[in-house]
């Protein structure tokens, strides 16, 4: 009996020696994982750091920037291109880990058209109410900068405290991108091993999902669809594992090892976006993006000398004695040969409602200096040269009566160019009009 329960004793010692030996090991564990600690004030606990902040870079930096060399090369005005709602429409949900597919996508877009540089010019339709906000404030005179403002009046300029408005400070964008990820498939194909002798064995398991996104670019004006575009990506995984379940002497040893790993979902989601981008962009700007999809690659793109300058500020308001918010100024488009674009409906030669906000600017920043103002048509309006003449002639005298119903006498209004009468030719003027007149107007 003595013998037995020496034995009894001696096993439980044993068992409690390798007890202790597996709970060292574990507490070990983090040992082998190499990762930095900083204390941030005196008296904390110091906390973890991992890698730095970095860019987030995809296969598609190169082939963007490629695409945008292209577009500048070409010479063209800069495209004005607004994002909608790219949106989740694959209505994956889980309780545990939320939407299986990012909300982000009209972001997304956007980071992708912001990766073209100067070649587009990025219009904010996504989120703008503050800016909204602003201009609700200054209709009600509430907005003001510290600073007086000169205001062109009846009886000559007069100062006021408030920031005064004229109208036609949002560009108008050229396209709209929208759409959304309309797929994702769980588990399209899966295989995989294990193999044990003895409980003992390792094991492997691979899995593949896909998502797909679709896209539209749209003309802004027309609302007419101008090119879809439908992508698709698989995203394969893997498992791999090494286990032991088995009694050495009367222990019973369950140990498992291994790794799995898959490429991230939304990263994926993201380089198909910008893929897809590149294809709508190269399209209204008339670009084959075949050579700039052949630099597909991890390496990051080199940044364009003309990106590298920094952006001169933009000034929407003016001190005392300086002209008003977006209204006459001697700035770029105020200037002697700078031009103004006022654009009519097809076939139309009446100003609509929408003018009226631009012919105020005109009137009032023809008190400054000369004004040169281009009348536009979109460039589907076709017609022979004798109607054309005939409806520019119209469309010149109901610009002249506008200006003179805003105190611009007629004689200070000359016509500077239109096409001859015979001339079938239709000249461009920014993407997607024609350009009809050219017309100075001057005090």
């Amino acid at each position: 009996m003595r013998a037995g329960a020496i034995g009894r004793q001696l096993a439980g010692k044993s068992n409690w020696r390798r007890l202790a030996g597996a709970s060292l090991a574990v507490l070990a564990l983090p040992g082998c994982v190499a990762m930095q600690q900083q204390r941030l004030a005196p008296g904390e606990a110091p906390v973890l750091q991992g890698p730095a902040v970095r860019d987030n870079r995809t296969p598609m930096d190169a082939p963007l920037a490629c695409l945008a060399s292209q577009i500048r090369a070409g010479g063209r005005k800069p495209f004005v291109i607004a994002v909608g709602d790219v949106r989740d429409y694959t209505g994956k949900y889980s309780i545990n880990e939320g939407n299986a597919i990012t909300q982000g996508g009209a972001l997304m877009v956007s980071s992708a058209l912001g990766k073209l540089g100067s070649a587009v010019r990025l219009a904010e339709r996504f989120d703008p109410t503050i800016a909204e906000r602003e201009l609700g404030y200054t209709d009600r005179r509430q907005l003001g900068d510290g600073s007086a403002h000169d205001i062109p009046g009846p009886e000559g300029p007069r100062n006021v405290p408030w920031l005064p408005y004229f109208g036609g400070s949002i560009t108008a964008s050229d396209y709209f991108i929208v759409g959304g990820v309309t797929e994702l498939n769980y588990d399209i194909r899966s295989g995989g091993a294990e193999v044990a002798v003895g409980n003992v064995g390792p094991k492997v398991r691979t899995y593949t999902q896909s998502v797909a996104i679709d896209l539209r670019i749209v003309d802004t004006r027309s609302l007419l669809v101008v090119r879809t575009i439908s992508l698709a990506k698989q995203f394969t995984g893997y498992e791999t594992g090494f286990g032991v379940f088995r009694f050495f002497g009367s222990d019973l040893f369950d140990i498992n090892v291994g790794a799995k790993g898959q490429e991230p979902l939304q990263l994926g989601i993201r380089t198909a976006l910008e893929e897809a981008t590149l294809r709508l962009v190269s399209t209204v700007a008339r670009v084959d993006p075949s050579t700039c999809m052949k630099q597909v690659s991890w390496e990051p793109a080199p940044a364009a000398a003309s990106d590298k300058a920094p952006l001169a500020p933009a000034s929407l308001s003016a001190s005392r004695g300086q002209p008003a918010f977006n209204g006459p100024k001697a700035g770029a488009d105020t200037q002697a040969g700078a031009s103004i674009q006022l654009a009519f409906e097809v076939g139309s030669a009446d100003l609509t409602g929408s003018a009226s906000a631009l012919l105020e600017r005109i009137a009032a920043g023809a008190a400054y200096g000369p004004i040169m103002v281009t009348l536009v048509a979109r460039d589907s309006e076709n017609l022979d040269p004798g109607a054309r003449d005939a409806l520019t002639g119209r469309r010149i005298e109901a610009l002249m009566t506008a200006l003179a119903q805003r105190g611009v006498a007629r004689r200070a209004i000359e016509t500077v160019w239109r096409p001859g009468k015979g001339d079938p030719a239709i000249i461009p003027a920014t993407p997607g009009l024609q350009r009809l007149a050219v017309v100075r107007i001057s005090r």
